[in-house]
């Protein structure tokens, strides 16, 4: 029986795991579950799973979650040093998502102890990329990419000829506002930017997507996942979601992973690997689809792509400022306080500000982190300011 653990558990990747895991209960048996703030969805989860450790990072719900867990055999905890004894815990496989720079030294304890680490946080591999890869190689650890798209491509690349790739597809819903005119787009409410056509997701990674900022996190971390140059990756906008990625050989042969836009269909790719288990997802029906369109994405209304593109290319801290000041620039578009246009030009204003840095320890990359969070709101305020004079 494989032990597991969840990272976030109450996040949207963390109920599609609980939900997978509770369809198999034989084949798993779960350790630790790390919620965030719900103690009662956490509590929830811990009994249904029979899990044997519950952690709430939020100290002041440990009370509530110790009162719900009562009598059951499930120990609690709580805070950031709980977290991350938690994520320690030798498991034959953790899923990591807990989302932002709060899930880097988590994603880190887990990868030191040498299991299979499936990864749905971004921010490992974006901001700490050579950090976390140094560990990776150091514990013998395994990384199995959740994203969908990454999932994609590493499923397409299962016979690992990886000398043989010429280049690799990533594919874009292109999300909501993917046929909005500029106009219409300065003018977006944080409403219709979270009316994802395709996905159900959270907050966050719902106006990454109509941002597309998720797509060029995305290039990134497919740059260090695959170990690929920037100019290899390409991005593709498709509708449908129904291709999640493709991977072009040097014998002009194209291999690309399909399935309905669920999650659960990458996280059981993951729980499973090397082998596959049963999932109740959609499946796909290509007849009744119809038809697959395909369309290069606009620059000029989502310059987020040049933005990653660039921050990967400069390498060091870049990529690390990049993310932090587009998760503080999303919040405040979120609180009303930006346009949704400024979220990329506040991002590209806390780039240039602070510039080229190395980061080569993860002490380094959250020192980038934090001072990124402290220019972006600088700036944010001054748009902000702009926006509402206007």
């Amino acid at each position: 029986m494989k032990t597991v653990a969840i990272l976030g558990c109450t996040g949207s990747v963390g109920r599609s795991t609980v939900d997978l895991l509770a369809q198999v209960p034989d084949r798993f048996q779960v350790e630790v579950l790390v919620g965030g703030r719900n103690a009662e969805l956490l509590a929830e989860q811990a009994l249904a799973l029979r899990a044997r450790h519950a952690v709430i990072a939020d100290p002041g719900g440990l009370e509530d979650l110790r009162a719900r867990l009562g009598g059951h055999g499930v120990t609690a905890a709580a805070g950031r040093q709980a977290v991350l004894e938690a994520a320690a815990r030798p498991v034959d496989w953790t899923m990591s998502a807990i989302t932002g720079a709060a899930g880097l030294a988590p994603t880190l304890a887990a990868i030191k102890g040498g299991g299979a680490v499936a990864l749905a946080n971004k921010e490992a591999l974006v901001c700490a990329g050579d950090v976390m890869l140094r560990a990776v190689r150091d514990a013998g650890a395994t990384l199995l990419p959740v994203d969908s798209e990454h999932n994609a491509i590493f499923q397409a690349m299962a016979d690992r000829q990886y000398d043989e790739v010429d280049s690799i597809t990533l594919t874009a819903s292109g999300g909501p506002f993917r046929t909005a005119s500029i106009e219409e787009m300065e003018q977006a409410a944080p409403e219709a930017a979270l009316a994802h056509p395709v996905w159900s997701m959270g907050a966050k990674i719902s106006i990454d997507s109509a941002s597309m900022f998720n797509k060029g996190l995305e290039v990134i971390e497919a740059a260090r996942l695959f170990g690929l140059a920037e100019s290899q990756i390409d991005v593709l906008v498709h509708p449908q979601s129904v291709v999640h990625g493709m991977v072009h050989y040097s014998d002009g042969s194209v291999l690309a992973q399909l399935g309905a836009p669920d999650m659960r269909i990458p996280i059981a790719h993951t729980l499973a690997w090397p082998q596959r288990i049963r999932t109740n997802a959609p499946r796909l029906d290509l007849a009744a689809l119809g038809r697959l369109d395909f369309e290069p994405p606009d620059p000029v209304r989502f310059p987020a792509l040049r933005l990653a593109r660039a921050a990967l290319r400069a390498g060091g801290a870049a990529p690390a400022i990049l993310s932090a000041a587009n998760e503080v620039a999303v919040a405040i578009f979120l609180a009303r306080g930006l346009g949704f246009l400024d979220i990329a030009r506040l991002v590209e204003a806390v780039l240039v500000e602070i510039g080229p840095q190395r980061a080569e320890t993860l002490d380094a990359v959250l020192h980038w982190d934090a001072e990124a969070r402290r220019v972006a709101h600088m700036h944010g305020t001054a748009l902000g300011a702009t926006r509402h004079a206007a």
